[in-house]
């Protein structure tokens, strides 16, 4: 999550623009747009989630990583947690 205002700020916005390009997707499969225009539209949201989850995993991982570790075992649950996201987001 967004741990600063700024940041939860532009996370939002981004979120209201994907929720707009989910919408115009919606529209064009109601008035049966061509195939092209539809895949432009999914790729558009793709590229948009995509940013979306980068940048919500870098703060993540800044905020969890950043920061001196109490222990070695607490670090290594740190990397271990910040290795099981990023495999989640990777598939």
């Amino acid at each position: 999550m967004p741990h600063s205002p700024d940041e939860k700020k532009r996370v939002l916005a981004r979120v209201r623009r994907m929720r707009g390009q989910l919408d115009a997707l919606e529209r064009a499969l109601v008035d049966g747009a061509d195939c092209g225009p539809v895949l432009q539209q999914l790729a558009a949201l793709r590229g948009a989630v995509n940013g979306v989850m980068s940048g919500v995993l870098e703060s993540h991982l800044r905020g969890e990583l950043g920061q001196p570790a109490e222990s070695p075992e607490q670090r290594r649950a740190s990397v271990d947690d910040a290795v099981a996201l990023v495999r989640t987001y990777l598939k």
